[in-house]
């Protein structure tokens, strides 16, 4: 948001930490295997498909919520659960935050644990670190929908190799 004062202090350390393993997660392509994961789900349901996978594209994709409720409804629909209400045309940061919030609850239904859902406002404000848990939670559904037998599959990449001389 425009009028947020610039984080300092320990908020301001933890925000660093959160962006730099964004950063780690982007090196692995995780962003890039989520947005492909979502067009390809929603291929027939999508006006426009993301292809900025910068947290920048990832943020305007999905920021009002209307993608994110349409994907969860998808996985519900195919597990037998039933679909979250959600406004397609979110012209207002409210409905944008409802549809967020309607998103994770099914998220949860889902079957993805409390702690590995996101707040509303990581994903509303658009800023690198806290997109970190967007990217997370996204990445741990499609494990999950991959667990369940969802198809398309979830690509979730090679796992990064232990570097024990690092400490």
């Amino acid at each position: 948001m425009a009028n947020r004062a610039c984080k300092a202090g320990d908020a301001f350390q933890t925000e660093k930490k959160l962006e730099k393993k964004y950063e780690e997660e982007e090196n692995l392509g995780t962003p890039k295997r989520i947005a492909e994961w979502i067009n390809t789900v929603l291929a027939e349901e999508l006006s426009v498909k993301c292809t900025d996978i910068s947290y920048q594209g990832l943020h305007i994709f999905l920021k009002d919520g209307v993608v994110l409720c349409k994907l969860i409804n998808k996985l519900l629909e195919n597990d037998g659960f039933p679909k979250v209400s959600f406004r397609s045309k979110a012209t207002t940061a409210f409905v944008a935050m409802n549809n967020i919030e309607n998103f994770n609850k099914g998220a949860y239904n889902f079957g993805l644990p409390e702690t590995a859902l996101f707040q509303t406002t990581d994903l509303y404000e658009g800023r690198k670190g806290p997109m970190l848990n967007v990217i997370n939670c996204l990445s741990q559904m499609g494990m999950i929908a991959n667990a369940k037998g969802f198809e398309p599959i979830f690509n979730t990449g090679q796992a990064p190799k232990a570097d024990w001389a690092k400490d």
